[in-house]
């Protein structure tokens, strides 16, 4: 599976500010960007806190340009969601897209069939946490080869925790949101030693900002 994530952030790397509402950061061009990557994919994943802030349906991207590289359908919907916290009416359950929820031996088996009858396709990978590598791979033998991750913080550390990304694209827009308790691009609980080795492949100047792409080793 090729693993890429994807981020807007600010000029101090807050992907919100600390009340962690949703901020427009980049502009149409990035927005455009975006929704071809997106029309590339076979899903398209985010942390239960992205989906609680901000009840995103998932559902946008270019549609011609899905067609263009012969894509069909629509791009998957998955959450991590070690709890089964994900609300039995989010826009995700709206029917227009699969949508999977990976979850944990610490949901309730009584929250994983409210989540079923909701619309969900339920994957148990970890007794407390999300096993990812697990989950992963799960998603990989039902056909999703090319996974597109939009956060939050704590989502994407943890794919680069577990050496599963395998590409990082990253819009920096022209503004500064500042806050200790704001969300950056990767939180959790840090590296201290062994650091993701990235490889800058592209910088391009887009709206007010800059894009900037890199392979991960």
């Amino acid at each position: 599976m090729h693993v890429l994530v994807n981020a807007a952030m600010s000029a101090d790397g807050k992907l919100a500010s600390y009340r962690r509402e949703q901020l427009r950061i980049s502009g149409e061009m990035d927005f455009d960007r975006v929704d071809r990557r997106r029309a590339e994919s076979d899903a398209i994943m985010v942390g239960v806190g992205t989906v609680l802030a901000d009840d995103p349906s998932l559902t946008r991207f270019d549609r011609n340009h899905r067609d263009a590289v012969g894509g069909t359908g629509v791009p998957a919907r998955i959450v991590a969601d070690s709890q089964g916290r994900t609300p039995l009416d989010a826009a995700l359950f709206d029917g227009s897209a699969p949508t999977y929820v990976l979850t944990t031996e610490a949901a309730s088996s009584d929250r994983l069939e409210q989540l079923e009858k909701a619309g969900a396709t339920v994957v148990v990978a970890g007794k407390e946490r999300v096993d990812l590598t697990a989950a992963l791979s799960e998603l990989e033998r039902d056909g999703i080869e090319t996974l597109f991750v939009e956060g939050g913080g704590e989502l994407i550390f943890s794919l680069f925790e577990a050496d599963l990304v395998d590409e990082l694209s990253v819009y920096i827009g022209s503004l500064l949101i500042g806050g200790r308790d704001a969300p950056t691009l990767a939180d959790g609980e840090g590296f201290v030693d062994e650091f993701s080795n990235l490889i800058l492949i592209g910088v391009e100047r887009l709206d007010d900002g800059v894009f900037l792409q890199w392979s991960v080793e």
